[in-house]
C-alpha cells in the first residue's frame, strides 16, 4: 500500500495546483453545503490541502508518529464545523481527483484501492480524536497588546477567559475579525500560565492575508477565535539530553516558549539557541535574548546573520542558519529543534544530515503559515 501510494503521488505531485483546485471542485460539486466552512478565497487552503496531503504520504509507513498528527487534525477540524458524513464527502473528491488527474495508466484498481484503504484509516483517525474530545472547538481571546515592531512585524499579546491546554513548542490556528475563515496558524512564544495569556510573533509574508491585517489592523479589543494546539516540537519530560534550538525570522517564538519552561521548571540541560535573518534588525528579540543568557548559565545564543557587514558590526556568526550551525559539527549528542520558513527548515535539516546528525535527533513540524 505505501510504495503504490508513494508511486502514484509522485506521478501527479507535478500537477499540484490542478490537483487541489479539481479536489475542490469535486467537493463542492457532490457536497455543497461544505462552500461555507472555507474562506472566499481559496488560493491558501489549496496550498495548506497539499502541504498535509504531502505530510501524510511521507509518514504512511511511520504510523505512530502519523497517528499523533491525524488525531490532532481531528480535534482542529471541529473548529470548522466538521461533522462524520464530511469526511466521506472528501474521500470521494480526494480519490476522484486524484484518480482524473492521473489517469487510467497509473489509476488502476490496486492504486485505487491502495488510496482508499489509506484514506479510510486516516479518516477514522480524525474522526474518532473528534469524538473523543470534550473540550471547546475554539477559544475565544481578546488583543490585549499590539505592538508594532517595525513596518512588517509586530508582537500581539491576547487572553482568553480560560486556558488553551497547549505545551510550549507547540502551534494554534488563529482566526482574527478582519480576515473570517481564513485560518493562521502561529506558535505561542510564551509557555503555558495562569493568567491564560498568549503572545504571537507576526511578521507579514508576500501575498499573507492574515499576517498583513494582523500586522497592520489588529486592535486592542479585537476578539479572536483560537483553534486547538497542534505540534509535536515539544519537551520530552523523560528527555536528559542537551538541546541544540534554531531558529529563523519569528521561527523565534516556539524556542523561546521552551526556553521559557525550561526557565520556570529550572533544568541541568545545556541550551544552545541559533537565531538567524538577513540582518541585524531580523533580529528582534535578541537583547532579550542575551539578558537571559546572562541570568541562566546554561543557556547560551548564538546569533547569526546573512549580511557580513552586519556581522562583523554586531559581534554576529555570518551565513545562513543552516551554513552555520553546520560548521559547528554533527551535534550528535544533542535533541534538535528547526523552526522557521519551509525553505529554511528543510535547507537546515539537509545540513545537519550531510554533517552526520542523526535523523532521529531532528525535530520540526510541519505547520503551515500564509
Amino acid at each position: 500500500m505505501v510504495a503504490l501510494i508513494r508511486q502514484s503521488f509522485a506521478a501527479v505531485a507535478h500537477r499540484s495546483d490542478e490537483l487541489t483546485s479539481l479536489f475542490y471542485g469535486w467537493l463542492f460539486r457532490i457536497a455543497p453545503e461544505t462552500r461555507e466552512l472555507f474562506p472566499v478565497t481559496m488560493e491558501l487552503q489549496r496550498t495548506r490541502l497539499l502541504r498535509a496531503l504531502v505530510h501524510v504520504v511521507q509518514m504512511v509507513d511511520r504510523p505512530d508518529e502519523l497517528s499523533i498528527f491525524l488525531r490532532q487534525l481531528g480535534r482542529d477540524h471541529r473548529k470548522f464545523g466538521v461533522i462524520g458524513e464530511h469526511y466521506d464527502r472528501v474521500g470521494e473528491a480526494l480519490l476522484g481527483a486524484i484518480g482524473e488527474i492521473a489517469g487510467p495508466r497509473i489509476w488502476t484498481r490496486d492504486v485505487e484501492e491502495a488510496w482508499g484503504g489509506a484514506y479510510s484509516i486516516v479518516a477514522q483517525a480524525m474522526r474518532d480524536a473528534a469524538d473523543a474530545e470534550r473540550g471547546p472547538a475554539v477559544w475565544m481571546a481578546r488583543v490585549m497588546e499590539h505592538r508594532r515592531i517595525n513596518q512588517d512585524l509586530a508582537v500581539v499579546r491576547v487572553q482568553t477567559s480560560q486556558p488553551v491546554p497547549y505545551l510550549a513548542g507547540q502551534y494554534v490556528s488563529v482566526e482574527t475579525p478582519q480576515r473570517p475563515r481564513m485560518w493562521r496558524s502561529m506558535s505561542p512564544a510564551n509557555a503555558p500560565g495562569p493568567d491564560c495569556v498568549l503572545e504571537f510573533h507576526v511578521r507579514t509574508v508576500p501575498g499573507g492575508w492574515v499576517s498583513r491585517a494582523i500586522v497592520s489592523h489588529a486592535r486592542v479589543g479585537d476578539v479572536w477565535r483560537i483553534g486547538p494546539p497542534m505540534g509535536q516540537m515539544t519537551l520530552d519530560p523523560r528527555g536528559r539530553s542537551d538541546l541544540l534550538m534554531i531558529a529563523g525570522g519569528t521561527g523565534l517564538a516556539p524556542a523561546r516558549a521552551i526556553v521559557e519552561q525550561l526557565m520556570m521548571e529550572g533544568t541541568d540541560r545545556k541550551v544552545c539557541l541559533f537565531v538567524g535573518g538577513r540582518t541585524w534588525s531580523d533580529l528582534y528579540d535578541i537583547e532579550g535574548l542575551r539578558r537571559s543568557a546572562q541570568e541562566f548559565p546554561w543557556f547560551t545564543v548564538v546569533p547569526v546573520v546573512e549580511d557580513p557587514e552586519d556581522g562583523r558590526r554586531h559581534g554576529a556568526e555570518t551565513g545562513t542558519l543552516a551554513e552555520v550551525v553546520a560548521r559547528y559539527g554533527a551535534w550528535a549528542d544533542r535533541e534538535i529543534t528547526i523552526s522557521g520558513s519551509p525553505p529554511m527548515v528543510r535547507a537546515t535539516t539537509n545540513a545537519l544530515l550531510d554533517a552526520g546528525t542523526p535523523f532521529r535527533n531532528i525535530h520540526y513540524d510541519p505547520y503551515h503559515t500564509d
